[in-house]
């Protein structure tokens, strides 16, 4: 999230070796993002619902980030002589629109949770896929939006072998920026979950509470559960940045920039993990492209022809 100090620069050979596992990471995560979009675009009829739409818009916020990060690797390895204020200002900025881009959209599935959960009944126009694009567009303004400071300011300009970042020195900055596009959507998502697990909780000590709609509400409950688990995943990725935010090592600094694109990649795994929908689609496939065939079948060939046709070594019989 924030650039080291610039009294002390890092070597860029140090670079080559983070940065090509951070690469390697998002390579595997874009590639099981686009599968995940291109098995919810297949099979129409099972996954084209409300939580598919917006676990399709977290993998394309994930594709965008991963994409970003690896332009800025090529821009710090291969382009060193690429040095406008400008475009580090605009590679920046567009780092933290990705950035927010993938937390915002696991608040708006912990938003998605709560209409479907309080509201349904007495608002369905809420749970509606129209409502779900709509909260799409409003996320991905924001992602747009919140980190205008960073384009509209100076705080972002270019030093050699240094990502481009706020840097750390700007710490109102830094603070505001990890406080958006981090803390408001997590802390936002626990407080949905921490609500309906409480309103569950108190709702299966009445009596009077249908079994039906008790079974709803924990089948709910199980899904925004599951959100909270992707989300604590990336969060992970971002602890090293928060430590180095706090203690100014650039050890942390470095490790910051692979957890994130790991903890993206084993989120996208633990997404199909925890999708049965996803998770059966994918063993069926797997089941279809490792069937073998038959050995009796060979058998029954011989016996018609009198020897396995094309084999080497055989005479073709008369007819």
């Amino acid at each position: 999230m924030s650039s080291t100090n610039e009294t002390t620069p890092i070597s860029i050979k140090i670079y080559y070796v983070i940065c090509s596992f951070s690469v390697a990471f998002a390579v595997t995560a874009v590639t099981i993002s686009i599968t995940i979009l291109a098995l919810t675009w297949k099979v129409k009829r099972r996954l084209h619902t409300v939580r598919h739409l917006l676990t399709c818009n977290t993998c394309v916020a994930s594709i965008f980030y991963c994409c970003v990060q690896t332009i800025n690797y090529v821009y710090l390895i291969f382009l060193p002589n690429e040095t406008s204020d400008i475009g580090c200002r605009w590679r920046g900025y567009l780092s933290y629109i990705t950035i927010c881009g993938v937390a915002y959209s696991f608040l708006i599935q912990g938003i998605s949770r709560l209409f479907i959960f309080l509201f349904s009944i007495k608002y369905p126009r809420l749970t509606t896929l129209k409502t779900h694009y709509l909260m799409i567009v409003i996320q991905w303004l924001l992602a747009v939006f919140i980190p205008l400071s960073t384009i509209i300011t100076d705080d972002i300009y270019f030093r050699p072998v240094t990502l481009c970042w706020v840097p750390l020195k700007k710490i109102v900055h830094v603070i505001y920026t990890f406080s958006a596009c981090y803390v408001v959507p997590v802390i936002t998502v626990f407080l949905i979950y921490g609500s309906l697990y409480y309103y569950v909780k108190q709702s299966t000590k009445r009596t009077v509470a249908p079994t039906g709609l008790i079974n709803n509400f924990k089948r709910d409950l199980e899904l925004l559960r599951n959100i909270v688990i992707l989300l604590m995943i990336y969060l992970a990725g971002g602890i090293p940045s928060l430590l180095f935010l706090l203690t100014a090592k650039q050890i942390f600094y470095l490790i910051g920039i692979v957890t994130i694109s790991l903890m993206i990649c084993i989120e996208k795994v633990c997404t199909i993990l925890l999708d049965r929908d996803l998770l059966n689609i994918i063993k069926k496939l797997l089941r279809k492209k490792t069937r073998v065939v038959p050995f009796n079948n060979i058998g029954i060939d011989i016996k018609i022809h009198g020897a396995i046709p094309n084999a080497p070594g055989t005479l073709k019989l008369s007819p």
